[in-house]
């Protein structure tokens, strides 16, 4: 199994989309590259401990690439918005991808660099080895399954294509 962290706003609807996609065999939410050990939700959401809600997805490269995580981890934000997305503003909330594995590198570029001259300007998406991770409260976790009408900022057809990419 390989992992790779993705910060993609709230991180309830990025964990949720994650975990539709076959291959994926878990997703932990998380905070992310911040200071102080064992941040707590409302420390996070202060702002000040630079800790960004992240999601560990571990993933079984025989079934699902990296490449297409990627993919579908652009689709899913707003590569120019700073520190906001959807209505979720702060710092907590920038975007970013973090990895783990100095092999997964030259994949990651190749789709940055890819999505950036399709835009036509430079990404807001911070793209740097794991510093710290540490797993968010227990209801962060799976939030979307334990409260189904809870708040997302993703829209049903992404979760939806999520559920389908990579099925045949």
């Amino acid at each position: 199994m390989k992992r790779i962290y993705f910060a993609g706003g709230c991180f309830w609807g990025t964990e949720h989309m994650f975990k539709q996609v076959r291959g994926v065999v878990a997703t932990t939410a998380g905070y992310a590259n911040g200071c102080g050990d064992n941040p707590t939700y409302e420390q996070v959401y202060s702002d000040k401990t630079g800790y960004v809600e992240t999601v560990c997805v571990e993933y079984n490269p025989e079934e699902v690439s990296l490449g297409l995580l990627v993919e579908l981890y652009f689709r899913s934000i707003d590569p120019l918005s700073i520190n906001r997305q959807g209505g979720d503003c702060g710092t907590r909330y920038r975007t970013g991808i973090y990895y783990t594995d100095d092999e997964d590198i030259p994949i990651i570029e190749e789709k940055y660099r890819c999505v950036e001259e399709q835009i036509g300007e430079p990404l807001a998406v911070e793209f740097e080895p794991l510093v710290v991770f540490y797993a968010a409260e227990e209801y962060h976790q799976d939030y979307l399954d334990k409260n189904p009408a809870g708040y997302c900022h993703l829209s049903m057809d992404l979760m939806r294509m999520a559920y389908h990419i990579n099925r045949h």
